[in-house]
């Protein structure tokens, strides 16, 4: 009889324990140990939101749903605006945005819509390890939104690219949903920027603002420095390793998922979650917006920490009931703005002060931080994680070859059909439109048994 009581003090005290560390952990932990971001680096953050936030709006002359400062924009410099009529349930809804004062290209697309079946459909296409993609597992329904709208826009972002004397940036952006489409339609073009009229990477970049988890850990690593993260504070999506189908499938009964979620991710040792090369995670380098304490009411003026986590990227639930109110466009809008007015008067103290941090030390300090990275990957034995070195010599041997994987594609393009979408034509001649459906399958091909597999062997692939 003592041995059972015994043994039930110390399953209840196992359980308070546990029940103490979770319901005490916050969303700041995550991100307790990294350096504060520049105002340099985070400035093009607020402005990105308030593209986002523009999408929402009917009429960008007569504003009802303005931010308090005004969107930002020029209406006349809006190229083009696509809803869901013109999608058709391929994608959300975006626009274009030509921005002459920061010489940028920008391409919005908007978060999920709760009321759009499309939407879920473009979630629900999906299952765990259904689909590789340059060397890594990426979302398979983002993946081919982000090629219907690349096969779409590829001839408008060219012409305006090439118009613009070649020198701006090509800026991809999204919200929650539209961040997992932007990101994975930025690692194509980061690999096939010719395909654009020439664009190099260095010129390419991606912000996902409350991002979905879309790809293998190796792939967030790899594209860091293309790709950032934007997450405020306790915000559920970026945290919740269950697939998104899952997820949204439990939309309305949210916070008894992340409970569960909670409890069973317990009982799974980190290094089985780093082996899972199945396994989904937020893109690129994270900005992590924090404004609130420990055990205080109200908010704090928000600060802004990135890093390039390999281990510990975002892998906690946190229970909170900012959850999900953290996930809302809006609210990331004015917390960014905030953070980034302190992190000016942070650098602007006084004016005899040098700056802390040079602008090309800062840069030095990125690249670093990115090589760190992807070593470290390495060095946990991450799956198809590469070091920067042997990294630089595939690319090479996939860039010297890769004219005859087109001319390849090409001559099998009157006897084949797209895999991925049959209503766009292949391309038959060097000036003909680029089909992202052949960009996208030369980083995989099919084996015998239909899975896709990644092409370390251009030759293979011909054949």
């Amino acid at each position: 009889m003592s041995v059972t009581c015994g043994v039930e003090c110390v399953v209840v005290l196992g359980c308070m324990r546990w029940a103490w560390k979770r319901c005490t952990y916050i969303g700041s932990d995550d991100s307790a140990a990294w350096p504060i971001a520049t105002s340099d680096e985070f400035e093009p953050i607020p402005r990105l939101c308030r593209i986002i936030l523009a999408i929402y709006e009917p009429d960008l002359r007569s504003p009802k749903y303005a931010p308090a400062a005004g969107y930002g924009l020029n209406p006349d410099c809006v190229i083009k605006r696509v809803a869901y009529e013109q999608t058709l349930g391929h994608a959300p809804p975006y626009l274009i945005y030509l921005d002459h004062v920061n010489r940028e290209i920008v391409l919005a697309i908007r978060g999920l819509n709760l009321v759009k079946e499309s939407d879920y459909k473009l979630l629900l296409d999906n299952k765990l390890g259904m689909q590789m993609f340059d060397g890594g597992y990426v979302h398979h329904g983002l993946l081919k939104s982000a090629i219907w709208v690349l096969n779409t826009e590829s001839e408008t972002l060219r012409r305006l690219w090439e118009e613009n004397g070649s020198e701006y940036k090509m800026v991809f952006v999204g919200h929650s949903l539209g961040s997992g489409v932007a990101a994975l339609l930025t690692i194509i073009v980061a690999n096939h920027g010719d395909k654009l009229g020439g664009v190099p990477r260095s010129l390419v970049r991606c912000y996902a603002v409350a991002p979905a988890r879309c790809m293998s850990l190796n792939l967030a690593v790899k594209y860091a420095d293309v790709i950032h993260s934007v997450v405020l504070q306790d915000d559920f999506l970026p945290r919740t390793p269950t697939p998104l189908e899952d997820v949204f499938k439990s939309i309305f009964c949210l916070p008894c998922l992340l409970f569960l979620v909670c409890l069973r991710d317990t009982f799974i040792p980190d290094g089985r979650k780093l082996r899972d090369q199945r396994r989904l995670y937020t893109p690129g380098r994270i900005y992590h917006i924090v404004e609130r304490k420990f055990c205080r009411c109200g908010r704090f003026p928000p600060e802004v920490r990135t890093a390039i986590p390999v281990d510990g990227r975002f892998e906690h639930i946190v229970l909170s009931c900012n959850a999900t109110s953290d996930h809302a466009i809006i609210w990331i809008e004015r917390e960014a703005q905030k953070a980034l007015q302190n992190l000016k008067e942070l650098s602007t103290e006084t004016i005899t002060t040098p700056p802390r941090v040079q602008k090309l030390d800062r840069k030095l300090t990125l690249e670093k931080e990115h090589k760190d990275a992807l070593e470290r990957a390495v060095s946990l034995n991450i799956p198809h994680a590469v070091i920067p070195g042997e990294e630089e010599s595939s690319g090479n041997t996939e860039e010297g070859s890769s004219s005859s994987v087109e001319k390849s594609v090409e001559a099998s393009s009157h006897d084949e059909k797209p895999q991925h979408s049959s209503g766009i034509e292949k391309s038959c001649c060097k000036n003909a439109r680029t089909n992202w459906n052949e960009v996208a399958e030369k980083l995989f091909k099919r084996n015998e048994s239909g899975k896709m597999l990644l092409n370390r062997d251009v030759s293979d692939f011909v054949t």
